[in-house]
C-alpha cells in the first residue's frame, strides 16, 4: 500500500500553500467599555484634537462620530448606539493618542 507517502505528501502540499497564501487574521474589536466598541479611529484631517471613530453595539447598531477631545463632546449628539459607553470609548481613545481630556 502506498497511501501513506500519497497522503504525507498532499498534508506537506497543502502546508506548503497555506504558508504562501495565509488567511486574513480575525482581529478583536478595538476599543470596548461596556457594550460599546469603538474602531477604525483616525485623527480628523482638519483638527489634531479631533477623533473619528466607528463605534457599534452588542445589539449591531453602527455609527461613525467624530469627538472633540478637548471637551469630549461627540458630533452627532444623539444616534442608536448609547452615548454614555460612547462618550466612555471616545474618550479612552484621546487619552491613547495622547490628547488631553476634559
Amino acid at each position: 500500500m502506498r497511501l501513506f507517502p500519497v497522503l504525507t505528501a498532499v498534508v506537506l502540499w497543502l502546508g506548503v500553500l497555506g504558508l504562501a497564501y495565509p488567511r486574513p487574521v480575525l482581529a478583536a474589536p478595538g476599543l470596548c467599555i461596556g457594550p460599546v466598541c469603538g474602531d477604525e479611529i483616525t485623527r480628523s484631517a482638519k483638527h489634531h484634537f479631533q477623533l473619528r471613530l466607528r463605534l457599534s453595539d452588542q445589539q449591531g447598531h453602527h455609527e461613525r462620530v467624530l469627538v472633540d477631545c478637548r471637551d469630549g463632546q461627540l458630533s452627532p449628539s444623539i444616534g442608536p448606539v448609547e452615548r454614555g459607553h460612547a462618550r466612555a470609548v471616545a474618550l479612552k481613545a484621546c487619552r491613547l493618542a495622547g490628547e488631553p481630556t476634559a
